[in-house]
């Protein structure tokens, strides 16, 4: 079984790790914190997980999965922390950059499978969305999207202690909306399990446009089939692609870069690839041709970009994501011939965000562990 640390207390987490002892140092709004700083609530919140007759009904692996995720849900107060101009104190972004942080330190720190550490960075990442779910734009997709990436059971274990381990007037009222969150994932059919759908096309358009109803099924038409890469420099992407797309055209940034002479600093240079690239893969889309579009494609913003291009022409898009083991990554990116500095390397793995299975028609992981 993983562990992330055998030993539980309190005062031994605050000696080993020093993002624990700074949350020491991190105020929070009295407002919705009456209890203090953000260490005083994660040891509450812990407390009120470990009291949960929920909690102790999962297995050993699920509880240190959700306690893990306990003790990082807010551990990037710390760097989002803003006293405004009205005395109150907020903390916005802190999920998700506590989500950056946990799969960092999960994969290069403190290595946990990759199953487990995208949970525990899910958790983190959705922490609040039990109790802010009915504020988005729409409910239901922020809902199935979520179920995608998350368990939900556990993700409203981890907010019901959340709202127990502090001090506030309104805790009642947010408890109720945790038992809201429940309700709809089990009218959606998301309560502890992914949302599905009828079939990748279906799920495709769903998550493509705003007015789509859940269980809508488009009219599938044959379409070109396009593989977007995507994992860190050095992961693997060329040896999977020699071995599993022989012959495919191939549109590769890093090709078009020694093509050209440009350096992967270069900020300009590469925008001009990238123009170059797309232009490329319109000319295969027109013809209504498959390709392999090979680039690290480690953030959502950079993927959704070009899927929202390939997917105007109606293409069935497939990302496959690539991963190994952190030691091995510094060692074959020492090797390539277009490596990169490993402080750019590191900086990539903290902006890291693994592609979800609802950003495609079709995500797979390909994993060396």
């Amino acid at each position: 079984m993983w562990t992330f640390s055998e030993n539980k207390e309190w005062r031994y987490l605050e000696h080993t790790f020093d993002w624990v002892k700074q949350m020491n140092d991190v105020q929070q709004d009295t407002c919705y914190h009456a209890e203090g700083n953000v260490a005083i609530h994660t040891r509450m919140v812990l407390a009120a997980l470990q009291q949960d007759a929920a909690f102790a009904q999962l297995t050993a692996q699920q509880r240190e999965i959700l306690w893990t995720a306990a003790l990082l849900h807010d551990v990037e107060k710390r760097s989002t922390t803003v006293f405004e101009p009205d005395g109150s104190i907020t903390s916005n972004g802190h999920a998700r950059k506590g989500a950056q942080f946990a799969r960092q330190l999960l994969y290069n720190q403190h290595p946990a499978p990759f199953a487990i550490r995208e949970q525990i960075a899910g958790l983190v990442r959705y922490h609040g969305l039990p109790i802010w779910l009915f504020e988005k734009p729409n409910p239901v997709k922020a809902l199935a999207k979520a179920s995608m990436e998350v368990n939900t059971q556990w993700l409203a274990l981890l907010a019901r202690a959340d709202m127990l381990g502090r001090h506030c007037a309104d805790q009642d009222e947010m408890l109720y909306r945790i038992d809201c969150f429940e309700a709809l994932c089990r009218e959606h059919n998301c309560w502890g399990n992914a949302r599905t759908f009828k079939s990748a096309a279906a799920q495709m358009y769903y998550m493509q446009h705003d007015d789509a109803y859940l269980d809508y099924v488009p009219f599938e038409q044959p379409a070109p089939k396009v593989i977007l890469m995507s994992g860190l420099p050095g992961a693997g992407k060329d040896t999977l692609i020699k071995k599993q797309y022989p012959g495919w055209p191939l549109i590769s940034l890093d090709d078009m870069r020694m093509e050209h002479g440009i350096l992967p600093t270069d900020k300009t240079g590469n925008g001009q690839v990238i123009q170059l690239a797309k232009e490329q893969a319109r000319a295969y889309l027109r013809k209504q041709q498959g390709f392999v579009w090979n680039a690290t494609n480690t953030t959502s913003q950079m993927r959704m970009q070009l899927i929202d291009l390939f997917t105007t022409y109606r293409a069935e898009v497939s990302i496959i994501y690539v991963e190994i083991p952190y030691r091995e990554l510094l060692i074959q990116n020492k090797n390539r011939e277009a490596n990169v500095p490993v402080t750019v390397l590191d900086k990539l793995i903290h902006k890291l965000e693994v592609p979800a299975p609802w950003e495609a028609h079709h995500v797979s992981y390909c994993l060396t562990h």
